[in-house]
């Protein structure tokens, strides 16, 4: 089931993804959460509602909606570090013993072809393909074995990176080269668990039509149920939780020489079974200052 949250006549809702057309849930039962967020918080109640309008007739064509970010303000956006090895040594790292975690701000979620924003505070933007996992129920101390139970789904997700900023300070303060607005591209659905091998998946980032990243999954250190049970160890694992599991080599500052993102560059990110997100890099528009 592929589940996606979409704008129709300026009004945003959930529904099904269904070769190229959406099911509009709310059209198949009214009383079901109109946004992802409430959704995943019912629990198996709106997912097995969900799964009863498999095989429907569409109510939308893909292209008479725009697709947004699955879900708008994710109550964490937990994020894993040199988490393939190749990664780990074309950034010059040891391989980790532990996950490396940091968090990316809720702010930076962003729709999975909306433009990515380019600032002049930096001349560093650089992008991160990554399988991501959506938690579907809130959990703590989950073993490794029972991890899976604890999983809504799977998407692509674009860790996009300040480099500059990333490594400002000593240590480094990756929450601030990771969290600007903008940053998190993430869908275009959630994958049910149930459709895909997590762990088994070709993940391919291209920028303006250049292979960068071709990596399995199978090469990640430590993988999804591993993550769920370390995090959980410590905190409390919510619906709607996204964990971004970490990018395969062949990021821009690595290339030799380094090609790091410019205004009008397009970086389109596929992972088999997921789909693609594809999102075009542009300037930092002057509304943003907000006071």
């Amino acid at each position: 089931m592929q589940i996606v949250s979409f704008t129709e006549s300026d009004h945003t809702r959930i529904g099904l993804l269904q070769d190229d057309g959406i099911i509009d849930l709310s059209q198949t039962n009214p009383d079901l959460a109109s946004d992802m967020l409430s959704f995943l918080q019912q629990g198996e109640t709106s997912m097995a509602i969900a799964r009863a309008s498999m095989g429907g007739s569409p109510h939308f064509s893909t292209g008479e909606v725009k697709l947004e970010a699955i879900i708008k303000r994710p109550p964490k956006i937990i994020a894993i570090g040199l988490n393939y090895r190749a990664h780990a040594l074309e950034s010059n790292m040891a391989i980790p013993k532990v996950p490396l975690v940091f968090t990316k701000q809720s702010t930076s979620s962003h729709g999975p072809y909306d433009p990515i924003h380019w600032s002049e505070d930096s001349k560093a933007l650089d992008y991160e393909g990554e399988l991501a996992v959506i938690i579907g129920k809130n959990c703590r101390r989950v073993p490794r074995a029972k991890a899976s139970n604890v999983i809504a789904g799977f998407c692509i997700l674009n860790d996009v990176s300040v480099r500059d900023w990333q490594m400002r300070g000593t240590p480094p303060s990756f929450t601030m080269g990771k969290s600007w607005d903008t940053h998190c591209p993430i869908g275009p659905a959630l994958v049910t668990a149930d459709e895909v091998d997590p762990h088994n998946l070709q993940l391919k980032t291209y920028v303006n039509g250049d292979l960068r990243q071709d990596t399995n999954t199978n090469d990640l250190i430590f993988d999804c149920y591993d993550l769920i049970e370390f995090l959980s160890t410590a905190f409390t694992l919510e619906a709607g939780d996204i964990i971004a599991t970490g990018t395969p080599s062949g990021v821009g500052f690595a290339q030799k020489p380094p090609a790091l993102l410019v205004v009008g560059d397009v970086i389109r990110i596929e992972i088999e079974g997921l789909g693609h997100i594809e999102n075009t890099v542009m300037q930092e528009p002057e509304n943003t200052q907000t006071y």
